[in-house]
């Protein structure tokens, strides 16, 4: 994957995705692996990517990024930082309700180029680093973070909720998740304020295992 350079990288993208508005934030379109897609059943042998996590609009992405776009007052001016980005929704949302600077940030390269199709799309101006942020923490101080479905895996969230407890005194954390086992359990959880629930799109209720819902929490760092 690194020895692909970025025009090709690019070129994959676009062939093997599908742009779409068929989501809970028909205001954005993204380029996403579908059930159209032939890499929708395709085996990881026939995937020309490694772990495409990218290419798949996660329901607490989903949510996060609905949540921004019906509350721009909550990010129009701040300094954004979006952990795990993905295909780059919620970091393209914050840029289009009026942020000041966005960061997009996930370690998969191909991510990145997915993420800068995706700006160009919408018109949105946001920068993009692959720099592991959790374990290197960001040099720059930003006013919101941003979680868009990352508590998959246990120690993963254990790895996050540490990391976020180090940010600086009243940076604002929202979390996007529909309601995952290792988030329900997290001790974090009982810290968090519930800022929104959505009902999730068919589409997505099918792709996610029947997930009906999805909540943005809201945390505020205080030291």
């Amino acid at each position: 994957m690194l020895a692909l350079n970025k025009s090709f990288l690019r070129a994959l993208i676009i062939q093997h995705t599908k742009l779409c508005r068929n989501h809970l934030t028909p205001e954005l379109k993204l380029h996403l692996i579908t059930q159209e897609c032939h890499l929708w059943k395709a085996g990881v042998d026939n995937c020309p990517f490694e772990d495409p996590f990218w290419a798949f609009y996660w329901p607490g992405g989903q949510a996060l990024t609905r949540y921004i776009l019906d509350n721009p007052v909550l990010f129009k001016n701040r300094r954004v930082l979006d952990i795990g980005s993905g295909c780059g929704s919620a970091a393209i949302a914050s840029c289009l309700v009026g942020a000041s600077q966005v960061v997009a940030n996930d370690i998969d390269p191909a991510a990145s180029v997915a993420i800068e199709i995706n700006m160009e799309k919408n018109g949105a101006d946001v920068q993009i680093s692959t720099e592991n942020f959790l374990e290197n923490p960001p040099s720059e101080q930003y006013d919101t973070v941003l979680f868009g479905d990352m508590f998959y895996d246990p120690d993963f969230s254990h790895l996050i909720s540490h990391w976020v407890k180090k940010l600086p005194h009243k940076t604002t954390v929202f979390i996007g998740d529909p309601g995952r086992l290792p988030f329900l359990n997290h001790p974090l959880k009982s810290a968090l304020q519930k800022a929104a629930r959505y009902e999730l799109p068919i589409t997505c209720q099918l792709e996610n295992n029947g997930l009906t819902q999805a909540d943005v929490w809201k945390y505020i760092v205080s030291k």
